[in-house]
């Protein structure tokens, strides 16, 4: 499966699309005409590979339907990617830390994001383990406001 299906963020790219940018932190510092520090390389090169490496064999939980679900399609799932992305990425980023990060990590983030996804009435409802994705949830409705409420000027500078 390619990466790209996957929403992640990657390298932007120029306005035609053909140049990608620089990784971040290769830029020259400011008058220096020096590169700064590079970040470290990925631990896991995407949110695809995190959930199904580490995330699905570190978590471990009871999936009954009716105290916590789980889509093994988690994929097809637009806010579960939006949170496991996120995971993904604050684990990278904090794994960097070696006295408090995964402890930060798995209280600030895994354990926050994955009782919402557990939860029976939550993006996964109807889905299960065992018998896989259902797309029973309905986006939220909504009236489109009226045209002046968010009018440009309304945003500061442009």
């Amino acid at each position: 499966m390619s990466t790209s299906t996957l929403g992640e963020w990657g390298p932007a790219t120029d306005p035609a699309g053909t140049e990608p940018a620089p990784p971040a932190g290769t830029e020259p510092a400011a008058g220096t005409g020096e590169k700064k520090e590079e970040p470290p390389p990925l631990q896991f090169a995407s949110v695809e590979i995190f959930v199904a490496r580490y995330l699905a064999p570190v978590y471990r939980r009871s999936l009954d339907g009716r105290n916590r679900t789980w889509c093994p399609e988690y994929w097809r799932h637009a806010e579960p990617l939006i949170r496991l992305e996120a995971l993904w990425r604050a684990w990278e980023h904090l794994r960097q830390d070696p006295a408090t990060g995964m402890s930060v990590w798995m209280r600030d983030h895994a354990d926050h994001h994955m009782a919402v996804l557990f939860d029976p009435d939550g993006p996964f409802k109807g889905c299960s383990p065992d018998k896989g994705h259902s797309s029973r949830l309905e986006a939220l409705p909504i009236i489109p406001p009226p045209p002046t409420l968010f009018a440009p000027e309304d945003h500061g500078p442009a």
